[in-house]
């Protein structure tokens, strides 16, 4: 009767983020951030059994202009749910999923890490909550400390891309 989209706010994302609703519409889930400036060092972590359950994985500057053009976390979305980790590891990103995402996925976060948004300043094992029922996306830490990461926060220089640099889901393509 809800659909299967949910729009989430909070500190980690002042505009918005949208979950895909794959589980329990009761979810609250609370990890440590695992954080990755691009997809392919995501799927590279993911693929090196370096991803634990109870990590929120962060995919950053994917967003329409950090990707540039948002790009679509299929890999390693299939990649963590091919460990078995599909209700037990979220992934976070300013990027997109498609409509075969499976696992708890929250995309579209904005404003994008590329804009100077609150998800381009997580460090590796902040604290994450996801609470499904509040519709609520928090990054647990101070008022005062988001602030002052916001402030220093430095935007990156464009990365050189390659379409033959992305990660294909096994059994696709050539």
């Amino acid at each position: 009767s809800e659909g299967a989209l949910v729009v989430l706010k909070g500190n980690l994302a002042p505009d918005g983020a949208v979950l895909k609703l794959t589980g329990s519409k009761d979810l609250v889930f609370k990890g440590k951030a695992r954080v990755f400036d691009s997809e392919e060092a995501a799927f590279k972590a993911v693929q090196a059994k370096k991803i634990q359950p109870g990590d929120v994985v962060v995919i950053r500057y994917e967003g329409p202009r950090g990707g540039p053009g948002m790009r679509e976390m299929l890999a390693v979305t299939a990649a963590i749910a091919g460990q078995g980790f599909g209700e037990k590891v979220v992934l976070l990103t300013d990027g997109r999923f498609s409509g075969a995402t499976r696992g708890a996925m929250v995309g579209h976060v904005s404003p994008e890490a590329e804009e100077g948004g609150p998800i381009a300043v997580i460090r590796e094992n902040d604290r994450i909550t996801l609470d499904l029922p509040g519709r609520k996306l928090t990054l647990e830490i101070s008022e005062q400390e988001l602030s002052q990461r916001l402030r220093l926060w430095k935007r990156p220089a464009l990365r050189p891309r390659s379409p033959n640099s992305l990660p294909t889901p096994a059994g696709w393509g050539p």
